[in-house]
């Protein structure tokens, strides 16, 4: 049996033929996906190290986290937003703050990311799975972004893009890493998004 890592493609993930792994990846703007002979190498390939050659350890460290942001009264007036980044128990890294300027629920999912993705790079971290319940995050960076910005940061209507600011900044910090995108349902009992929210609402209150 073979096993179809999707690294870079609509939906993230490990498939079991290739039929399926063809719809994550035809047309899809830098896809990154790969063929292996068991689960284990299929999805230490998808989570951002290629098991096969090790080379993706000496060139830098492998690292998951959780990321989430909120906004409480989401669009009116005195919202409050905060961003929640989650590396582990009690980790130095983790973060609990409140999201200055704009306050949106989309832009603290944004602003969130990018916390992660510039910790990871001011530690060496040059493969990072970030996961989030943000499908808006993911979608921007991963099928929207690579569109405006060979439509010189438009919408398809041709209008401005609500947060470019934010993708923009987001699309930089990912330059030169490998970065993989996870979506986790949001409230179903996942610890990691939970913890992350928890940080994110802490942070609001901030």
């Amino acid at each position: 049996m073979s096993y179809y890592a999707v690294r870079r493609g609509r939906q993230p993930g490990v498939y079991y033929n290739w039929d399926e792994c063809k719809e994550q990846v035809s047309r899809y703007p830098y896809a990154r996906y790969k063929k292996f002979p068991n689960y284990e190498q299929a999805q230490h390939f998808m989570r951002g190290s290629d098991y096969s050659s090790r080379s993706s350890y000496r060139q830098g460290l492998s690292a998951d986290v959780y990321t989430d942001g909120c906004c409480s009264r989401n669009g009116r007036y005195g919202a409050k937003a905060g961003i929640g980044v989650y590396w582990g128990p009690d980790h130095p890294l983790n973060v609990s703050e409140r999201l200055d300027g704009r306050a949106t629920n989309q832009r603290a999912e944004i602003e969130a990311a990018s916390r992660a993705v510039e910790q990871a790079r001011d530690h060496n971290i040059t493969n990072l799975n970030v996961h989030t319940d943000s499908k808006f995050t993911i979608k921007g960076m991963t099928e929207w972004v690579p569109r405006w910005k060979e439509n010189g940061w438009k919408t398809f209507h041709g209008e401005e893009v609500v947060n470019k600011k934010e993708f923009e900044k987001l699309d930089n910090l990912c330059k030169d890493l490998d970065v993989t995108w996870t979506h986790v349902p949001g409230h179903r009992g996942n610890s990691g998004n939970e913890k992350a929210d928890h940080l994110a609402k802490k942070g609001a209150r901030k």
